[in-house]
């Protein structure tokens, strides 16, 4: 194996990053405590869907945890909950994760046993079709099962039911013409009652590779013993590497894109969205991160000050803004939440305040304050086990290298406010802006 070493700011040794000839990463790093945690990254999720199985990803991840050939559905927590861990997975645009924290035990022997039962489950899912649960009509309203297929239906009814979901998926479809990231994670309910066991099965089996896999293990333990089982447990054996898969990178819409829409709800709401830089254009990534957190990120910022404390008469209930970060290239939001009969004012109100980045100059004071607020999320990511974990699995998985830790804070502090005039300049212009607007009916 390839082994490389980086230096993981706020942690007192070195990460280990091993590379094993059939693609599988493996990361070591190195936590005073009692708890470890364990997780595989694998490079899937709705960036490897289409019409046909959107929502797929998301799926296996329930199924995972419904047993392997050594271990009835069930088994795997609770064994481990028994030794106090705390199991669970998620499912995002770029990845899949799934993850064990827990006491490492005398002589890591509650360690080794999560090992254990997690290659079990990432390499051996049986996916059974009895809890599955069988392809069914969505019109036919006499089924009544509870399998697994039956909650995840029930959980996207559930979040499409939910205003900021609906303005957000609104906007997300329309900010792409072509890339998979356009599709909501969860899928559909039309798609999740008919795939079957067999398509499930064929995406495992084509994007649950080597290749695809970084496993990561952090706590205190001795790295050549943990080296040595994560390598047996972890035995790929003939399984061949996922296909390469480019997908064409959607330019920003040229002219504002505005869309609206209504629901049962009382208040309205807006979300406007931009295309931004790859995750891996690092200065590019960490101007937006800033400019967010000046803008939109708590009592503090832009959009709170003047659009909430500071306005003469009520017209928002929340305003803020997100920076979401992605392989294929980042998303920036503001959302708000405002008064019905005030739109049109809320949308300038925003616009302006957008605007004004520019025409009112970011002061040195608020980038700094800015940097601040970044490194001591950053410092917070070195705090515990399973941050660090995660951690090292967005750098590896979405940015692609684990090495641009190294230089995070340095290129943070590098950063200055010409930097983030030439961001807002590229970035957020409003013509690039695709505007999801949800009203009350009549």
């Amino acid at each position: 194996m390839k082994q490389s070493l980086i230096k993981y700011p706020y942690l007192t040794k070195d990460v280990e990053v091993y590379k094993h000839e059939n693609g599988h990463t493996i990361v070591l790093a190195h936590k005073e405590g009692i708890l470890a945690n364990i997780s595989t990254w694998v490079k899937t999720g709705s960036i490897n869907e289409n019409d046909k199985n959107n929502g797929i990803s998301h799926f296996l991840e329930h199924l995972m945890f419904k047993g392997t050939h050594k271990h009835k559905a069930g088994e795997f927590d609770k064994i481990l909950e028994a030794k106090g861990a705390i199991v669970n997975a998620a499912t995002w645009k770029d990845y899949t994760f799934y993850y064990v924290t827990l006491p490492k035990g005398e002589k890591c022997a509650d360690l080794n046993l999560a090992i254990e039962l997690h290659a079990d489950m990432m390499l051996d899912p049986v996916l059974p079709e009895e809890e599955i649960g069988t392809p069914f009509n969505l019109q036919d309203k006499n089924v009544n099962d509870k399998r697994e297929r039956h909650v995840v239906i029930e959980e996207i009814r559930m979040r499409k039911d939910q205003s900021w979901t609906k303005v957000y998926n609104t906007c997300n479809f329309n900010m792409y013409t072509k890339h998979p990231y356009k599709r909501d994670v969860i899928g559909t309910p039309e798609i999740i009652s008919q795939v079957t066991r067999n398509d499930i099965m064929d995406y495992y089996k084509t994007f649950y590779t080597p290749e695809n896999m970084t496993t990561i293990i952090v706590g205190d333990f001795d790295h050549e013993e943990i080296l040595k089982k994560v390598e047996k447990e972890f035995d790929f054996k003939d399984r061949k590497n996922a296909p390469k898969l480019e997908h064409d990178i959607d330019l920003p819409t040229q002219e504002t894109k505005y869309i609206e829409e209504t629901s049962h709800i009382n208040t309205s709401y807006a979300m406007l969205g931009w295309l931004g830089p790859k995750a891996h254009d690092v200065k590019a990534t960490i101007c937006l991160d800033l400019i967010s957190i000046i803008l939109g990120d708590g009592t503090s910022s832009r959009l709170y000050q003047n659009l909430i404390e500071k306005l003469p008469e009520p017209v928002f209930n929340m305003v803020s803004s997100e920076h979401y970060q992605f392989k294929d290239g980042n998303n920036f939001f503001i959302q708000a939440n405002f008064k019905p009969e005030k739109k049109t004012e809320a949308l300038n109100l925003i616009k302006e305040e957008l605007s004004g980045l520019l025409t009112n100059r970011i002061t040195d004071e608020e980038l700094q304050k800015a940097k601040k607020k970044s490194k001591s999320k950053f410092a917070y990511s070195a705090e515990t086990v399973s941050e660090i974990g995660e951690n090292i699995g967005y750098f590896t998985t979405v940015c692609g290298d684990l090495k641009i830790i190294e230089h995070y804070l340095n290129d943070l502090e590098n950063i200055t406010v010409d930097d983030l005039e030439n961001a807002v300049r590229k970035y957020l212009n409003i013509n690039n802006a695709v505007i999801s607007v949800l009203v009350p009916e009549a």
